[in-house]
């Protein structure tokens, strides 16, 4: 049951990552000019290019959280 809840958790947090990404500005300046100019003149390479800096941000915390985790289990499994 506590598996459920955890990859519940995790679904959740990697669909509010994936709808919020236009509220995120998580680009470097000269990524941010090319890629507003795109937008301007009627591209869509701009919003590709914040869900995928979202997405390789969010990599190494759901990986540091599986790993706590594992971690986490093993532990108390030794202690009791």
């Amino acid at each position: 049951m506590r598996t459920r809840k955890i990859y519940i958790l995790l679904i959740l947090t990697i669909a509010i990552i994936a709808f919020n990404v236009d509220y995120s500005i998580a680009q470097c300046p000269m990524c941010k000019m090319s890629a507003e100019s795109n937008l301007q003149n009627g591209g869509t390479e701009g919003r590709g290019l914040n869900a995928g800096i979202l997405y390789m941000l969010s990599l190494p915390y759901l990986l540091v959280s599986v790993i706590g985790y594992i971690w986490w289990k093993r532990k108390k499994r030794e202690q009791g």
